[in-house]
């Protein structure tokens, strides 16, 4: 991984606030870290993504208790008034269908999805029967139908950040009947991503 700090314009000395998806903490806290931007990010619980109802609620929550003007937020399309809620107080969205394709790039992201994947990142791996059994109960063969209809493999995903999660990557793998795969990646596109959207803040 570069470690290479890049150096701000000396006029961007004002913190800003990036309210974020905890699925991808690790990296986005890093990668802060790593460049020095002035922004302090505060992560949302990624099961809310089940929810349009409670992800809007803490969604306008979180972002209504800083001013509107310093206001990043790193969420794809999670929410159907995901762009109207965030315009009506300010805040820019990094572009992006989901955290996956804005990890991946939507290059990589399409090629993997039109094969079949499942994407697994590590917080969902932890997770995964405290999200899955509200929905679906404890029905192994109702979950198992649901994801092979849909899906064919299991690819989880590792960044640089990645602890090892392979013992729970194999038992998603199990409940959903779906072959694992493993799919290594950089923080360069999201580094891009993140970059991009705290330079078009600062320039207004």
């Amino acid at each position: 991984m570069d470690n290479t700090r890049t150096t701000l314009p000396s006029r961007l000395t004002e913190r800003n606030t990036l309210v974020s998806c905890s699925i991808l903490r690790k990296e986005i806290s890093f990668l802060v870290e790593k460049n020095g931007w002035p922004v302090d990010p505060v992560f949302l619980p990624s099961s809310l993504h089940t929810s349009f109802e409670k992800l809007q609620h803490c969604l306008e929550s979180a972002i209504d208790r800083y001013p509107h003007g310093s206001l990043c937020v790193m969420y794809g399309t999670c929410h159907p008034l995901m762009d109207a809620i965030l315009a009506k107080r300010g805040a820019l969205r990094t572009p992006g269908q989901n955290c996956v394709s804005i990890l991946l790039g939507e290059t990589l992201f399409t090629e993997e999805l039109t094969k079949g994947a499942f994407f697994l990142l590590e917080e969902w791996s932890h997770t995964w029967d405290e999200v899955t059994v509200p929905i679906f109960g404890r029905n192994p063969d109702l979950i198992r139908r649901i994801f092979r209809e849909e899906h064919s493999s299991l690819l989880a995903v590792r960044t640089p950040c990645s602890a090892c999660f392979e013992e729970e990557a194999a038992y998603v793998s199990e409940c959903t009947s779906l072959p694992l795969k493993w799919l290594d990646v950089s923080l360069d596109t999201l580094e891009n991503v993140l970059r991009e959207i705290f330079e078009r803040r600062w320039s207004l």
